[in-house]
């Protein structure tokens, strides 16, 4: 079952430094690294950011760069140095040792597995090429869904082709595993880069265009066959495109809330027998479907219907080529890395093997390579520290509930019950994931990423029916990053964001909570956002809020998608307020009540300066500094089209605006650009 709502924030992106960098160097809070030259309450950003963005530029394998960015290539290092530990055959290798340094053998050897993996590649091929109708293609479609899961590590390449399948919780009964069908079957990050049609949105689909046919050309297909096919698979893209719904729109769970029987979801897709290919899954029959997007199985029924066996074939056999091209290294491989990574992201240079190997590894066999990592990297006392963290924050949480003007008693009891209801996951898994089963050998990278494929897919499908395991991870333990689950109502904290700078023993409480505080009291308030405000504390998709609360609250979200709104990125375009209201409303709340917890733990005690900053200043400053960040155009311009979450400038000048004990502790007067006209927050 994976949650369809859970919410990050963006630090995740690798970096090197300047010249002769050490990319394992651990930075930490610093109070004097400030632009004296920019007045803190003209553009607090520029004022924390500056010097840092001065000295840390993009690399050339990345198109952004930042402070989360520098500890995640920081814990790469300590990956690749565990990998390095157990890749050699050796008798006193564990099972788990054994089957992440195999893993990472089969990756680091270009050579054997580019050719290994083209007649893996083949056989897929075989199986498109063997079709003799659409009365066969559940099966076939079963088996390229099952090895799907191995593609899109590092850069937006396509998921599932066609839709999208998989597991989840029911929205009305959160104990209730179901299966879930869904958009999906494109090559392009969103439905609107095939649907706008703005200049810089027509030199995308061109590009791609482009890119479809050189790919093919690449695999051997003559010139006037490779632009004929790449044609047809674009438009079989656009079709389903056009048949998808937009990102704002999916916000709203309620928008995705269709159940199905068996004989309902027949007559959906009378062109495809779903119970086929569910069957070819080995799906455990459900108590009932969710189709979260009826229109777009519509579209993939024309599709189906309208279009000759020949152009469904195409399409599928494009989707394998444009997949799986980055296993194949060489020219296929710099092509996908053309099209992927510098068009659509801003970079300038293939990423090294070990790294990509590394992502790889996290993404295929995690919680196994967690287990390595946490075991020298993650003491118990961080994971003590963590908790009183949260544990602080929670309370202050409760407090600010308790004295909120606009909500009545009614709905605080509801919101008090959800918070006491939330469980806190530090670190790492209870029990790690089981792996045994998946299958790796030495030499072949593609057959192993396309096993792990295949284990998770069906782990995936086989929680349909049975018990929900509230314990369960979305993220491996090395993550830097963080996430709240609405319907496991969990906030969860990987063992690879708990670490300098987001969270430093050696530092004080007002720098601890400024970083990993603000990230802690983000999580929580997701659970209390446009969206998280809709499921109850058990998960379930309820409205617990009285309709004068509930509009009360719809008031204040509406003042801050308007603040954000007004936001410029790139070009012309603009933060798109509605879709990133949730992480606009988390950052601000988080903020808030990390601040608070500051100020309780802190009590009557004295505040004398450090560093020349006072408690609250140095508390706003490494918030600040956490988010410090250098972005290509194209990698912005990503961003702001399908990240809920605003860019990092906004991220800290757009909440501390609105914070009114930011403009106490740098006296900022009233009309400076850092205190906003108009005050916006929800929590």
């Amino acid at each position: 079952m994976r949650s369809l709502f859970w919410s990050i924030p963006l630090l995740l992106a690798p970096v090197v430094a300047l010249a002769a960098p050490d990319e394992t160097a651990v930075e930490t809070f610093t109070p004097a690294d400030v632009d004296r030259s920019v007045d803190p309450c003209n553009d607090f950003y520029a004022y924390a950011c500056n010097p840092w963005l001065a000295a840390h530029p993009i690399p050339p394998d990345r198109g952004s760069f930042g402070r989360g960015s520098q500890v995640a290539l920081r814990t790469w290092h300590e990956l690749h140095a565990l990998l390095e530990g157990v890749r050699a055959p050796d008798a006193k290798r564990n099972a788990v040792e054994r089957q992440v340094g195999d893993y990472y053998a089969a990756c680091t050897d270009e050579p054997a597995s580019a050719k290994k993996g083209r007649a893996t590649l083949d056989a897929l091929l075989r199986r498109v090429d063997a079709l003799k109708s659409l009365a066969t293609l559940p099966p076939l479609v079963a088996e390229l869904h099952l090895v799907s899961n191995a593609v899109g590590v590092d850069a937006p390449v396509p998921g599932m082709p066609l839709f999208s399948a998989s597991s989840s919780q029911d929205f009305d009964d959160a104990k209730l595993v179901v299966s879930a069908f869904d958009q999906g079957g494109l090559g392009l990050p969103d439905r609107d880069y095939y649907t706008k049609s703005d200049a810089k949105s027509v030199e995308t689909q061109k590009s791609y265009r482009a890119h479809l046919q050189k790919l093919l050309a690449l695999y051997g297909e003559p010139a006037a066959r490779a632009k004929a096919d790449s044609d047809t698979a674009y438009a079989i893209e656009l079709a389903l495109a056009r048949g998808s719904m937009d990102l704002v729109a999916r916000r709203d769970p309620r928008n995705l809330n269709h159940k199905y029987d068996d004989a309902k979801l027949r007559a959906l897709m009378s062109s495809f027998d779903l119970d086929a290919y569910g069957r070819a899954l080995g799906v455990p029959h459900p108590h009932h479907h969710l189709v979260l997007v009826p229109d777009f199985f519509h579209a993939l029924d024309v599709v189906l219907k309208t279009r000759p066996l020949a152009d469904i074939k195409t399409y599928l056999r494009v989707w394998l080529y444009n997949a799986f091209a980055r296993f194949l290294g060489g020219p296929l491989l710099d092509e996908h890395f053309a099209f992927y990574n510098k068009t659509l992201g801003g970079a300038k240079e293939l990423m090294p093997r070990w790294k990509r190997c590394t992502l790889a590894i996290d993404h295929d066999l995690g919680e196994a390579l967690g287990q390595l990592y946490v075991a020298k990297y993650f003491p118990p006392a961080q994971k003590r520290a963590t908790s009183d963290l949260i544990h602080a924050i929670e309370q202050a949480f409760e407090h600010e509930v308790h004295e909120l003007p606009w909500m009545g008693a009614a709905t605080k009891t509801e919101a008090i019950e959800k918070l006491h209801g939330i469980l806190d996951k530090i670190g790492y898994p209870e029990k790690s994931r089981d792996y045994s089963t998946v299958r790796v050998v030495r030499d072949d990278w593609l057959a192993d990423a396309a096993e792990a494929s295949r284990f998770e897919v069906r782990r995936q499908l086989g929680k349909i029916g049975k018990p929900v395991d509230r314990l369960e991870w979305q993220q491996t333990p090395p993550t830097v990053d963080a996430y709240y689950d609405p319907q496991l109502n969990t906030i969860n904290f990987p063992a690879g964001i708990l670490q300098a700078p987001f969270y430093d023993p050696k530092m004080d409480d007002a720098v601890n909570l400024g970083e990993i505080g603000a990230v802690i009291g983000h999580e929580l308030t997701h659970g209390f956002d446009d969206q998280g405000r809709m499921f109850d504390a058990t998960g379930n998709l309820r409205d617990w809020w009285t309709p004068a609360d509930g509009k009360a609250f719809e008031e204040r979200a509406q003042c801050t998608v308007d603040q954000y709104n007004g936001y410029q990125t790139v070009g012309d375009l603009k933060v798109n307020g509605k879709l990133t209201l949730g992480e606009n409303t988390a950052d601000t709340g988080g903020l808030r009540l990390a601040y608070r917890a500051l100020v309780e733990r802190a009590g009557k005690t004295p505040d004398p300066k450090r560093d020349g900053l006072t408690r609250a200043q140095r508390f706003f400053l490494a918030y600040a500094q956490g988010w410090c960040r250098n972005q290509t155009d194209e990698s912005l311009r990503l961003m702001t089209l399908t990240d809920p979450h605003s860019p990092p400038r906004f991220r800290v000048d757009g909440v501390l605006s609105v914070t009114p004990e930011f403009a106490a502790a740098y006296q900022c007067k009233p009309k400076s650009p850092m205190v906003a006209p108009r005050q916006c927050r929800v929590w």
